[in-house]
């Protein structure tokens, strides 16, 4: 009986959507951004979302990530109710549960690729030391053995995004949060960031919720969501 129970728990956690949003409204002064949203996303997905600027994407993305507030709605992340949390609560639940991926990598300049890998994982109170082994590995992973003590501007913009990809990943996130990720690369880069979240997926079942304008990056998702005027079409 205990080990039916421990495997329907498991099958239950399996299936049981990694981050749920319910009618999620935003106004700015006037103006309506978001109109009732809702959104569900299994844990190992790719999801996509597209639209016009104007659409409400980022805004929702910046919601979903805690790092704006809803005027109404419900958001659960790995169980949480993320409404519920303020101040350092929200702020240690963010950097330990989302990874975030901008259109503009903001590395910070003074510091080398590996150090601005850490940073989020030194903030979370774990060791330095195996802070630095995590960090090194995931560059590795990513393609960049050799630029570990390479500053930012040192970097090409394809190799500044990868070192905020493996920054976004140093605390095993339960999702990664991308706002334009290729907004800011040329084609091949773009391209080759498109690979990178796939092989992510497939290694680690990395959960990705991606806002772009890109039509191949979002072709690779495993859905593609659209928004228009502050909903989902």
């Amino acid at each position: 009986m205990l080990l039916f129970l421990k495997l329907k728990h498991t099958i239950i956690a399996y299936f049981r959507p990694m981050l749920t949003a319910t009618g999620i409204y935003k106004k700015y002064g006037h103006l309506a951004v978001l109109k009732g949203v809702d959104i569900s996303i299994k844990k190992g997905e790719i999801v996509s979302i597209v639209g016009s600027s104007g659409a409400g994407k980022s805004t929702l993305l910046h919601i979903l990530g805690s790092l704006d507030t809803a005027d109404k709605g419900q958001i659960i992340l790995n169980n949480q109710h993320i409404e519920t949390l303020s101040g350092r609560k929200l702020s240690t639940f963010r950097n330990k549960h989302i990874g975030f991926v901008f259109q503009f990598h903001h590395l910070l300049p003074e510091f080398t690729a590996l150090e601005n890998v850490c940073i989020p994982a030194w903030i979370a109170g774990i060791k330095k030391k195996e802070v630095v082994i995590k960090a090194t590995e995931l560059l590795k992973t990513l393609g960049l053995s050799s630029r570990l003590n390479n500053k930012p501007q040192q970097l090409s913009g394809g190799e500044q995004q990868r070192v905020a990809v493996a920054r976004a990943l140093i605390n095993t996130p339960s999702i990664i949060m991308a706002d334009e990720p290729t907004g800011n690369l040329d084609s091949a880069n773009a391209k080759e960031l498109h690979n990178l979240f796939i092989e992510l997926r497939n290694k680690f079942e990395q959960t990705f919720l991606i806002v772009t304008h890109n039509e191949q990056l979002a072709k690779l998702s495993d859905r593609i969501l659209m928004m228009k005027d502050g909903v989902m079409c």
